[in-house]
């Protein structure tokens, strides 16, 4: 469905990388079948099964990128037609771009097709309602045009965070601060590499009501108490002490010169 998303795109000049942390062949299946359906190039970035290695395999795919920009989301949001059109209009050297979602209910999540993607369907609060989504302010991700949009992030009180489900940036900038931490698992990674984005120099810019994705919602098994007791720990260090590079990122070992 997330792979529907991105080949109904206004904006197609872009790869998909996928990092894979240790599926099954079925995935490996499924992207080959789908390499031959939409426009975009896929590669698939994989290592195998050794527990939550979210971060291993995202600096895995953060090497593997050929562009020198990069969009991060998830494989359960799917991107709005617009969402890449969005992230290449409001890129600027010096800044990353801080995006949000709409998480749907489970109910409507597991209605949505192929057909409602394409047609959009899936964006239309309108539509939503009719299969039982509730009213609230946060219906306005989905229904404001650009001057409304460009109010709303601009007086939100939200922070301009790297969302690990829509955020972009400069490789080059990502690379510099040697990428994710890799010792962090679920929860907190992304934020903190925004922090440390930040310690570098950069600014987060907000387009939370520009580029849209739906979250569809599913369970999530691999979060744990401890794995997000420990990453605060990590977040804490690196911001008491203005890190901006990771000596447990892409490059191991390595201690960054200020």
């Amino acid at each position: 469905m997330v792979l529907h998303g991105y080949n109904n795109q206004s904006y197609q000049s872009f790869e998909i990388v996928i990092a894979d942390d240790g599926s099954t062949h079925e995935t490996k299946e499924l992207l080959a079948r789908m390499q031959a359906e939409v426009f975009y190039s896929i590669k698939h970035i994989w290592h195998e099964d050794n527990g939550f290695q979210k971060s291993q395999i995202l600096n895995k795919a953060i090497v593997a990128c050929s562009a020198p920009y990069i969009i991060m989301s998830d494989g359960d949001c799917i991107p709005r037609q617009d969402f890449v059109e969005q992230h290449f209009k409001y890129r600027e050297e010096g800044y990353f771009l801080s995006g949000g979602y709409f998480m749907l209910p489970l109910s409507i999540s597991k209605t949505i097709t192929k057909d409602d993607i394409y047609t959009q369907r899936c964006f239309n609060i309108s539509w939503l309602k009719q299969h039982g989504l509730r009213s609230s302010f946060k219906n306005n991700k989905l229904s404001s045009g650009p001057l409304n949009a460009f109010i709303l992030n601009t007086i939100t009180p939200t922070n301009a965070s790297w969302n690990g489900h829509n955020s972009s940036g400069w490789k080059d900038d990502i690379q510099a601060i040697n990428g994710f931490d890799e010792r962090m698992q679920y929860g907190g990674q992304d934020r903190e590499l925004g922090e440390r984005l930040r310690n570098f120099g950069l600014k987060g810019k907000q387009i939370r009501y520009h580029a849209i994705v739906i979250h569809l919602d599913h369970p999530r098994g691999y979060k744990t108490e401890e794995s997000l007791e420990r990453n605060l720990e990590i977040r804490k260090v690196a911001k008491t002490e203005n890190k901006k590079w990771t000596e447990f990122g892409i490059k191991k070992g390595l201690i960054f010169n200020e």
